[in-house]
């Protein structure tokens, strides 16, 4: 196996991509997706924050009415509860809390889409990334706004196993975008491209607009604005919307 240029190299590395200014080798596809905005200055595209938006919220309530019907049971039973009992349920109240406030938090907190924007104009990136703390549901989940320079960008494709409690695999793949040092390979930044999606074609058709502009890429599907959502997906109702930083918002958007 050919050895990855970066450093450090992505989790579940499996090969490098071409990079920005070569020839992409596959043909440009985005599978079931289809930009928000294509025209001659820039590219937008949709990223999500799960494969399935909406389901976890509902474990909040399930582990909520859980703990207290264990303290209704504990508080108002007639029988003598043991001391052991008392200190199972005041050792898992805590836990149950902090997940609570997590699984709240992972559907809630996350904006409706986290949008990639290629201005081939200015020949840049502008990423609009969702920084969180999975261990800490209290603080650090925030939008993370960055903007690089084209020639920074390396894309690496990934593969994982990942083990389910119930013993199951799933596998997992996608291209993770990597921003290096100028004249070096030495990572700054990394953030996803895609997940369980188009794979590498994708960053093929990113590369094609970057290099000969929309001329050369299939016909998009129709656009979907990614913060109309539907009425019953209660957690991204409750989600707020992208919101670009003003100034950040016109430069992606426009050439010099």
């Amino acid at each position: 196996m050919t050895e990855p240029r970066l450093v450090p190299p992505c989790p579940g590395w499996q090969e490098d991509l071409p990079g920005p200014e070569e020839i992409p080798i596959l043909a440009p596809a985005l599978g079931l997706d289809t930009p928000n905005h294509q025209n001659n200055v820039f590219l937008e595209l949709p990223r999500a924050s799960a494969l399935i938006r909406g389901v976890v919220i509902w474990f909040a309530p399930v582990m909520g009415v859980h703990l207290v019907v264990m303290w209704w049971l504990l508080l108002f039973d007639k029988r003598v509860v043991s001391f052991e009992e008392w200190v199972m349920l005041t050792l898992y109240s805590p836990f149950a809390i902090c997940a609570i406030l997590f699984f709240w938090k992972f559907d809630v907190s996350t904006p409706r889409d986290l949008p990639l924007r290629f201005n081939r104009i200015r020949q840049r990136i502008y990423a609009y990334n969702f920084k969180c703390r999975w261990w800490n549901p209290f603080k650090g989940w925030q939008v993370v706004p960055v903007a690089y320079d084209w020639s920074q960008v390396r894309a690496e494709r990934w593969r994982r196993r990942q083990v389910t409690a119930q013993g199951g695999i799933i596998f997992q793949w996608g291209v993770e975008l990597s921003i290096v040092k100028p004249g070096t390979n030495e990572v700054i930044d990394r953030f996803p491209l895609t997940a369980m999606g188009a794979d590498a074609h994708a960053w093929a058709y990113v590369c094609t607009y970057m290099q000969q502009g929309p001329e050369a890429l299939p016909p998009p599907g129709p656009p979907w604005d990614r913060n109309d959502v539907l009425w019953c997906n209660i957690a991204m109702r409750l989600a707020p919307k992208v919101e670009w930083p003003a100034d950040m918002d016109l430069e992606s958007r426009t050439a010099p």
